[in-house]
Parts: structure tokens; sequence; C-alpha cells
């Protein structure tokens, strides 16, 4: 049994939005984005996504972070499950 030092580098963490195709994650409608909205509930590096993103700074259209944004705002929408509002 090997224990990892919290000092060596972590193995990269892909982002779970990297399996849905981008149609998905990109979608204007709700119901069709509902894949990606999925896959965050799941997503290692969602804490990360809204911040490196900045969504609102580029007029984002899509899911990020676990909601869904249009023009760079947050849709009205219910979160995806397992995902607090």
């Amino acid at each position: 049994m090997s224990l990892r030092s919290p000092y060596e580098p972590q193995p990269p963490r892909a982002p779970a939005c990297a399996g849905p195709p981008p149609s998905v994650v990109f979608a204007g409608h709700a119901p069709r984005a509902l894949p990606a909205l999925h896959a965050c509930g799941r997503c290692p590096i969602r804490a990360l996504c809204e911040e490196a993103a900045g969504p609102g700074r580029r007029w984002f259209d899509g899911v990020r972070a676990g909601r869904p944004w249009r023009s760079g705002r947050v849709v009205a929408a219910a979160p995806a499950p397992g995902l607090s509002a």
C-alpha cells in the first residue's frame, strides 16, 4: 500500500461535460441540454467550472457548472438531479 503525499501533483481530472456531444452541452433548449445537466452532477471540477469560464463575462450559451446559461445569464430552471439550487 502506498500513500500519496499531499505535495505530489494530482492526476488531471476531466470535466464530465467531455462526455456529451457539443450539441448537448451548448444546446439552446433545456430538454436537449438535460444530459449535460446530469453530467454536471457528477463532475469532479464543477466548483471551478463557472469561475474558469466566466460565462457572464463572455455571453456564454449552454450548460456551465450545472446550470443552463443564455447570453451570459442563468436561465431560470430547476437544477440538475444531484445539485442544489
